[in-house]
């Protein structure tokens, strides 16, 4: 439901993005990732610009030194109904309260935590409703 809502927003927001969905991301010799849901906004490139990682066991934020190498300017993470943000500054995560992405500053995430927690039940209204305060 994180990508569906994400895809929403930025379709009804008029943004250019590509979903790169689960794509291997990739340095060669260097480093790799797979992260739930990725994207590109803006243009496409060949490292997008937000991966999504849902959490459920292991990984968490110890994959942000895989997305460091890789350049990944802005990692999302989903883990026990909490969204935790990370943006790349100076080659460094940071913990960001919104994101920093052109367009994606305006989603309010606490409706965006609401709808996805409530897409846990009924995905159909939590749609409904996240379309409504775009």
């Amino acid at each position: 439901i994180i990508g569906y809502l994400i895809t929403t927003f930025l379709t009804e927001k008029g943004i250019f993005f590509q979903p790169t969905r689960s794509m291997t991301q990739e340095k060669e010799g260097v480093a790799s990732a797979q992260a739930d849901e990725s994207y590109c906004i803006g243009s496409v490139k060949p490292i997008p610009d937000l991966s999504i990682e849902v959490v459920f066991s292991s990984g968490g934020i110890s994959k942000l030194e895989r997305y460091q190498a890789l350049d990944v300017p802005e990692v999302w993470f989903w883990e026990d109904g909490l969204l935790k943000l990370y943006h790349l500054t100076d080659g460094s995560y940071v913990p960001i309260e919104r994101s920093l992405l052109p367009g994606l500053s305006e989603l309010d995430l606490d409706w965006f935590r609401h709808c996805v927690l409530m897409a846990e039940t009924d995905a159909g209204e939590a749609i409904r409703a996240f379309r409504r305060q775009i």
